[in-house]
């Protein structure tokens, strides 16, 4: 607990500085506001356009959680095939990395028009963003049983699924978990992305109009709200990480 206030006080008191630089640059330097606004109008506009901000952040965050509910609904069970299954691992697997290689923003337009302008195009864009990292980190987790583990396994004869549930589960959930964290600010991407391509709502559509009326503080608000977004969830995601899997973090000494 001491190291993480610590590490937070931190952060904290960086993040404060860099602001107050930013604030007395665009003081010294006399940047008109069209170009470079300061924290504090920042900040003003916020206060005056929160529930603006409020409603599209809602819409881009149901984007974000189906997105990446649908990865993980997804890509775990696909690992878990890719594993237990030669098969799969080897006529599969090499067809997905070979599609990784293709860029997933391209993609969007072709998924608008399958599946039009409404919510389920940006949820797959989502959805393929985050998909591969979490099937990688579950692979290489589900992958990284050593030996003695397996042959200690062996010896309490327990049968197949007592080996997955018991030792090569837990053994794979950091790496689980870290395909989470990459995964879930992936799909903020691809959500943003989804409604820069089109849309009438969300986070992505309100910095397309700002942008078509040289609104930068409001895009700045946009950045801001995003990147609130992203650390949130990011920082969720490691809050159940510490409560499904104390033991790891204890194990390396509460880093």
């Amino acid at each position: 607990m001491s190291n993480r206030m610590t590490r937070s006080l931190s952060v904290i008191v960086t993040l404060i500085g860099l602001i107050a630089l930013w604030q007395l640059l665009c003081f010294v330097l006399d940047i008109p506001k069209y170009l470079l606004p300061t924290p504090t109008d920042i900040l003003q506009r916020i206060v005056v356009d929160w529930a603006m901000l409020v409603r599209h952040s809602g819409v881009t965050l149901v984007e974000i959680f189906a997105g990446f509910g649908l990865s993980v609904i997804i890509g775990i069970p696909f690992a878990i095939v890719v594993v237990y299954s030669k098969y799969f691992s080897q006529a599969f697997f090499p067809i997905l990395i070979g599609l990784q290689c293709i860029p997933m923003v391209s993609l969007a337009p072709l998924l608008i028009v399958w599946f039009g302008f409404g919510m389920l195009s940006k949820v797959l864009i989502a959805f393929l963003i985050s998909f591969f990292p979490i099937l990688v980190n579950t692979i290489a987790g589900l992958k990284s049983m050593e030996k003695d583990m397996f042959m200690l396994s062996q010896s309490l004869r327990a049968n197949a699924m007592q080996v997955f549930l018991y030792f090569r589960l837990p053994k794979a959930l950091p790496s689980i978990f870290a395909g989470f964290k990459v995964g879930i600010t992936l799909a903020v991407v691809g959500a943003v992305v989804a409604e820069f391509v089109s849309s009438e709502r969300g986070l992505g559509y309100l910095q397309l109009i700002a942008s078509s009326q040289l609104d930068v503080t409001l895009q700045f608000c946009v950045i801001v709200a995003l990147a609130v977004i992203g650390l949130g969830l990011y920082n969720l995601v490691s809050l159940i990480e510490r409560i499904s899997i104390p033991w790891y973090k204890a194990s390396r000494g509460g880093e």
